[in-house]
Order: C-alpha cells, then sequence, then structure tokens
C-alpha cells in the first residue's frame, strides 16, 4: 500500500491551513540551518508539500451599522458629566474606524503620537514587525472628539487610552477593548467584529477611487497582495448590486 504524503496527514490536525504554513516553515527553517551546521545530510522538508492557504475576502462592516454602535456609546457632542471611560471608548473605537487601524495598535497608541496641529493633524501608529506609519485622520469631527477627551482627561502624555480599573494607568488592552466593544454592539443590536472597523474603513477608501497603494500604506500591509482583497469585495459588491437589478428588472417584466 502506498504511504500517504506527509501533507495529507497534517491537513487532519484539526488546525488552520495558516497554522500549519507557519509551523511547517519553522521546522523548515530550523532543517536548513541543521543542514548548514552538518547536523543533517538533507532538509526533510523538501518532501513535504507547502500549504496553501486559501485566500478569504475581508468582511468590512456597513457605515451605518459602525455609526449605530458609535453613537451607542455616545454622540459626538457628549454631555459634560458622560463618564471617562465612556468617551475613551467612542474614541478608541472612532480612531480605528477613521485611520483604519488594527485595535491593538490603537490600544497602544501615546499622546506622544498625536499630532494635532490646526490642519495638518497626524497620528503615528506602530504596527507589525516594528513598521511605523503616518496616518492623516481626515475627519475634522473626529478630531474635534479626539481634543475633547484629551482636553476631559488631561493627558499631557503617556498612555492615550488607559484602564480604568487597575489604578496604573497602563493602557486599555486589548480584550478589554474587545468584550466593551461586543457589549456597545449587543445594546446596539449590531453584530460587528472590533476587526471589521478596519475593513470597512478600507472599502470605503476603494470605493472612493483612492489608489491600492495609498490604501497599502494607510493599513500598514507589507505588499499590495494583501489591499488588493479589498479590490475584489469591491467587485463583489458591485456583482451583488447587478445581480439585485436584474431580479428586480425580471420580476417587473412579469
Amino acid at each position: 500500500m502506498a504511504r500517504a504524503r506527509p501533507e495529507a496527514q497534517t491537513s487532519t490536525s484539526g488546525a488552520q491551513p495558516a497554522s500549519r504554513k507557519r509551523k511547517r516553515a519553522a521546522v523548515a527553517s530550523f532543517a536548513k540551518w541543521a543542514v548548514r551546521h552538518d547536523l543533517l545530510a538533507a532538509n526533510p522538508m523538501d518532501r513535504i508539500d507547502t500549504v496553501k492557504v486559501p485566500k478569504t475576502l475581508p468582511r468590512p462592516a456597513a457605515a451605518a451599522d459602525v455609526a449605530q454602535v458609535l453613537a451607542v456609546i455616545c454622540s459626538r457632542r457628549p454631555r459634560k458629566d458622560l463618564p471617562l471611560d465612556r468617551l475613551r471608548d467612542r474614541v478608541l473605537f472612532e480612531t480605528a474606524y477613521v485611520c483604519g487601524a488594527r485595535a491593538s495598535e490603537v490600544c497602544g497608541l501615546y499622546v506622544e503620537d498625536l499630532d494635532l496641529r490646526l490642519d495638518d493633524e497626524h497620528v503615528r501608529i506602530c504596527g507589525k514587525g516594528g513598521s511605523v506609519r503616518t496616518v492623516l485622520p481626515d475627519d475634522r469631527g473626529y478630531v474635534a472628539l479626539l481634543k475633547l477627551y484629551l482636553a476631559r482627561a488631561s493627558y499631557a502624555a503617556g498612555p492615550l487610552f488607559r484602564a480604568s480599573i487597575n489604578g496604573r494607568g497602563g493602557p486599555l488592552s486589548y480584550d478589554a477593548a474587545h468584550h466593551r466593544w461586543q457589549g456597545y454592539c449587543a445594546a446596539a443590536g449590531v453584530e460587528i467584529d472590533i476587526h471589521q472597523l478596519r475593513h470597512a474603513h478600507a472599502t470605503e477608501l476603494i470605493n472612493a477611487g483612492v489608489s491600492i497603494e495609498a490604501v497599502r500604506r494607510r493599513l500598514g500591509h507589507a505588499s499590495t497582495e494583501t489591499t488588493q482583497l479589498y479590490a475584489l469585495l469591491d467587485d463583489k459588491v458591485a456583482d451583488a448590486e447587478i445581480r439585485a437589478a436584474r431580479r428586480r428588472r425580471d420580476q417587473a417584466i412579469h
């Protein structure tokens, strides 16, 4: 009986393709090192198929749904007696949406990362792999809310979004932000994953005609291949609209 190929065996492990690909790459790298140092005669990973990770389209949230959840937190003109942590949450999640940033990146922002000079506002975001990008928050209402938050919190330096229960003034953790976002979504009756804020921003830029390269730089993608998925998504949206129009036309005829 023919032996099963190693890849066929690993595919039954239950791990996702991306996880298997990372593990295979780690083992292959070690084996390559071992061959180079005469610890192995040959690299056994050369006989094992690479793991193909299927491309999946990002799932952006509708702008109306995002606005509905943000409105549940508070308005852009919050009451003076609004608790600071509530205002913090509105600014935090709107930062992720307006800047197209990952929630983890936003949680790691410091006041020193902000440049709020009039008509030249920028946010410095530390991304994956130690990369740093500067993003223009092109939304006057958001910038005004951010400045109001800084004034009410009296923050001149240090973490921008601070935990309100640890007593140390440390950055709000991603897990805490994710939990609070889920609570606001439940209150709004909308299902939006926190990462979909970033997808929504990217899709809106593509739909507005912003170039792939400009969107890539804004999102901090290493290559345009990842950013191209948003263009594909735009095609999917167009196809759906065309099909819907055809169905309405066919119904009118019959």
